[in-house]
């Protein structure tokens, strides 16, 4: 049979984080031998025990990655062997290897940040992921996490309206951890309502070098997205923040920032009316490293933009509260 990616071990038996883990899209529940009849009361589910559906020594095995003998082993099972691995804590080179290798290995994870390392080793990440939590809200996080996936952002080609030099003030440089390519770049705007996409300064010009890593994101007041659906403003972000890296097609991919630099330079506004009707804007430095995405993934410095381009945004209702998303009565200008 196919393994479940997602198990869950509830060692000893507990029948609300059994049920917790069930709620979190687990797949298979690990429970001690003599309870796989309490597990399928639950639902349907395959169960993980002497008597269940998947059986230690048959359809899996479990070790202890403490040592070099025990990726030795691993790598030299059969082809297709199946592991649960408990790994050292913040140790993922041996998974790597064993990823390298073509191993199929699921990995034992305690808290949301164990989830992430392990999803992204090698960019490919494990084969699935055993979440261990000693209560159902941790086995509630640890799930949510298990779940999250790149975001699909829907953005729309509104029409430039005017540019508008401003005068000086402070703006934000976000250098994230991350080699930045083509379109993608951040999601900066006025308003949560609209927010232009900006692209990574990742192409080379006259004066200076690319910076593929940077977005020159905006004034500090902006408003810019970041991992789950919510927004912070540009002078929130710090070193360890996350951001979202956008290409024109939507697609969201979420990145860490290295440092973030505040400097006081010229700005400029942009306007733009969405084919809604709907008029964003957003507050950029006045340099021709700036630059915004407009259809097909072309881009438009900041000092060649003019009114009737078309500039990629992404649209919806205005209203954050902390940087989520309220409805109530407001109005954004």
């Amino acid at each position: 049979m196919t393994l479940p990616r997602l198990w869950a071990r509830v060692i000893p038996w507990d029948k609300e984080l059994a049920v917790a883990a069930l709620e979190s899209g687990a797949g298979a529940l690990w429970v001690p031998d003599g309870c796989g009849a309490l597990a399928r009361e639950l639902g349907r589910v395959a169960v993980a025990c002497a008597e269940g559906d998947l059986r230690e020594g048959a359809d899996f095995h479990v070790t202890r990655m403490d040592g070099r003998e025990d990726e030795a082993r691993v790598a030299a099972s059969p082809p297709g062997a199946m592991w649960v691995i408990f790994p050292r804590e913040k140790e993922v080179i041996p998974l790597e290897n064993l990823v390298a290798w073509g191993r199929d290995v699921l990995v034992v994870a305690a808290t949301p940040q164990d989830v992430a390392l392990y999803r992204g080793v090698l960019e490919k990440g494990v084969y699935g992921l055993v979440l261990s939590s000693p209560d159902p809200a941790g086995m509630r996080a640890l799930g949510e996490s298990a779940r999250a996936r790149a975001e699909e952002l829907s953005l729309v080609a509104a029409r430039v309206k005017e540019v508008v030099p401003l005068g000086m003030g402070d703006r934000v440089c976000v250098d994230t951890c991350t080699w930045i390519e083509g379109s993608r770049g951040m999601l900066v705007g006025n308003g949560s309502a609209g927010l232009f996409l900006v692209c990574a300064e990742n192409v080379p010009n006259p004066y200076v070098l690319p910076r593929p890593f940077r977005v020159n994101a905006g004034a500090v007041h902006s408003y810019c997205r970041v991992p789950g659906g919510r927004t912070a403003y540009l002078s929130e972000l710090a070193a360890g923040s996350g951001v979202l890296l956008v290409d024109d097609a939507g697609k969201g991919d979420v990145a860490c920032v290295g440092r973030v630099k505040v400097e006081r330079r010229p700005l400029v506004l942009v306007s733009a009316v969405s084919p809604s009707g709907g008029e964003h804007s957003v507050v950029l430095q006045n340099a021709e490293t700036i630059r915004l995405v407009g259809p097909g993934g072309e881009t438009r410095s900041i000092s060649r933009l003019a009114p009737g381009d078309e500039v990629l945004l992404a649209e919806g209702a205005a209203g954050r509260h902390f940087g989520v998303a309220v409805e109530e009565t407001i109005r954004e200008k």
